[in-house]
């Protein structure tokens, strides 16, 4: 019986065009600057994203704890959303690493209220409060949902206002563009610096991107060798991303479709909680009904060799991807219509 894994669109596996891409790749040593495959995706993904340079990183939480460590002086401040990822999923490595201290705004369902981000700002010179040094959004949230333009452009213009950078976390940029149909340069430019991944539903087997400016580029590229990141022959890393991008980003409406169609299918099963509303991308979150023993759902997903996240607070999460079709989702539904 074929595997379904919907943990998350980190599972996905490497396609066979990528997989060749590997072993044919031109490498250098990246750390001298002279890995052709890297210089290329670095090129391709700055010009995406509408930047001046890129930088190739081992994954997400390092490319947003090295743009933190970039933009900031130690005993600096850091307002971000209470939910963000990086508030929630990256180990509390911003005081580890940075020194920085976070000032967390509660959002409505991921969104920040740029009112709100404002008022938080740091205004002068007290020798009482630390320095406001980065103001940090999520777009495509972890949530699923997709953080507006609108409020992107007026969360910007607030930084602008107070000569504050702005660093997004676009893990799943791509996803959050494809659900504003818009060009992905369009969310990017409400940024200084932003970082996405290319494993993260873009079938990549390793790798994300950090973008900005050249200057802070250069200055992420030195931090990243203090931090152990620097690559050697990672043309083999580099080649499967380029297809990522080159290929992969045009796919992702079609996660989103069955995404939406799963969360479609559980609303009709009687007993579960959806905010169908809130399916956006390419997750579905809903409240398990108190009735079901979870122990019995998971040994029934396990019995018909899927693997699905393990409910928290009786709720759980289902991610479609590259590696989940439509026969992968009804068989899904075929469990959980069995309790």
């Amino acid at each position: 019986m074929k595997l379904i894994d919907m943990r998350s669109d980190t599972v996905t596996q490497p396609t066979f065009a990528m997989r060749q891409a590997m072993a044919t790749a031109q490498v250098g040593d990246d750390v001298y600057g002279d890995d052709p495959t890297v210089n290329e995706l670095e090129l391709l993904a700055a010009k995406m994203l509408g930047k001046e340079k890129a930088l190739f990183i081992p994954t997400g939480t390092f490319g947003n704890q090295l743009a933190i460590f970039t933009h900031c002086q130690r005993s600096d401040e850091v307002i971000i959303g209470e939910e963000s990822h990086i508030v929630w999923h990256e180990n509390g490595a911003a005081a580890a690493i940075s020194g920085v201290q976070i000032r967390a705004i509660a959002g409505n369902k991921g969104i920040l209220d740029p009112k709100e981000i404002e008022a938080r700002i740091r205004v002068g010179t007290d020798i009482h409060a630390p320095r406001t040094g980065l103001i940090c959004l999520e777009n495509a949230h972890s949530n699923g949902r997709v953080i507006p333009l609108d409020i992107m452009k007026r969360s910007h213009a607030v930084a602008q206002k107070h000569h504050v950078p702005v660093h997004l976390d676009g893990a799943r940029i791509f996803n959050a563009a494809t659900h504003l149909k818009c060009d992905v340069r369009n969310i990017a430019r409400f940024a200084d610096t932003v970082m996405f991944c290319l494993s993260k539903g873009l079938a990549a087997p390793v790798g994300s991107i950090l973008t900005g400016t050249s200057a802070f580029v250069d200055k992420a590229r030195y931090n990243r060798k203090m931090h152990g990141g620097g690559w050697r022959q990672a043309g083999v890393l580099a080649a499967p991303g380029i297809l990522a991008l080159k290929e992969m980003t045009l796919r992702l409406g079609e996660d989103h479709e069955n995404a939406l169609y799963l969360a479609k299918e559980i609303s009709k099963i009687p007993g579960y909680e959806l905010d169908l509303e809130s399916v956006q991308i390419n997750m579905v979150w809903f409240k398990v009904p108190a009735r079901i023993s979870i122990e019995k759902m998971m040994s029934a997903f396990a019995h018909e060799n899927i693997k699905v996240g393990s409910p928290h607070d009786g709720k759980m999460r289902l991610v479609t991807h590259c590696g989940i079709d439509r026969v992968a989702v009804d068989r899904v539904l075929d469990v959980m219509r069995s309790f």
